[in-house]
Formats: structure tokens, sequence, C-alpha cells
């Protein structure tokens, strides 16, 4: 049996960055090569880096916790995204685009998605989910 492999929620990469020793341990006791970062949440970091007191330096540590990791496209991913995005909107059930295209991305390449937004998450099929910082 082959062990999953994971992908990273924003939440989850932001709390490394901040020294969350939980994630941290758990990164380092599952190994960066099996870990991997949305286009996404790779975005999200940048934007969070830019619009700080002090943007190069956050940038910085973004480049490097970013090439600790692979980084996956998004293209795959976009029907699996209309899919549930339609699904969730027929139940009446809302999830941020964003949310979902991480999520989509963990579906299409069949990885748990790390995340403290466990409850946005169960929302969508076929996504195994897991908190690192429980």
């Amino acid at each position: 049996m082959t062990q999953p492999l994971y992908l990273l929620d924003t939440d989850v990469s932001i709390n490394y960055l901040r020294g969350f020793a939980d994630v941290i341990r758990k990164v380092n006791e599952v190994g960066a090569s099996r870990i991997c970062l949305s286009e996404i949440t790779v975005a999200e970091l940048k934007y969070g880096a830019e619009k700080s007191n002090r943007p190069e330096h956050h940038l910085q540590d973004v480049e490097s916790f970013q090439a600790k990791f692979g980084i996956l496209s998004i293209s795959p991913v976009l029907d699996v995204f209309a899919f549930e995005k339609a699904r969730l909107k027929k139940l009446g059930l809302r999830l941020d685009d964003f949310d979902l295209l991480i999520g989509a991305t963990a579906i299409h390449y069949d990885l748990v998605l790390v995340t403290n937004n466990v409850k946005h998450f169960e929302r969508m099929q076929h996504l195994s989910v897991e908190n690192w910082t429980a």
C-alpha cells in the first residue's frame, strides 16, 4: 500500500511560515517529497506577503517555503472545480472559489488536503481531509 500524498491548504502553509510547532513537526515527519502546494496557495501566500509591512522579507520566506514542495497546476482541475461549484450551488451551499480550486486540486491529483478549515471542505465529494493542528 502506498503512503498518501498531501496538499497543504493556505492556512496550514501560513501556520508553517509562522513557526507553529505542530505543523512543522508533521511536515518533517511526512517529508517534503510527499507534500505539494496548489498554485492558488502560492498566489495567496504572495498576496499576503505583498500586503504586509515587510513585503521583501515575507516574499523571500514564501519563495523558500514553496521551493520545499512540488507546485501543482490548476488547469487540469477545472472540470472538478466546475462540477463541485455547480453541485454545491444546487444544494444551497457556498464555498470560496479559491477554496474550491484547492479542494479540486486535491481531488484531481488524489491527495489528502491538510487544512484547519475541515468544516468548509467536508462539503466537497471525494475529498480526504486532515487537520495537522488539531
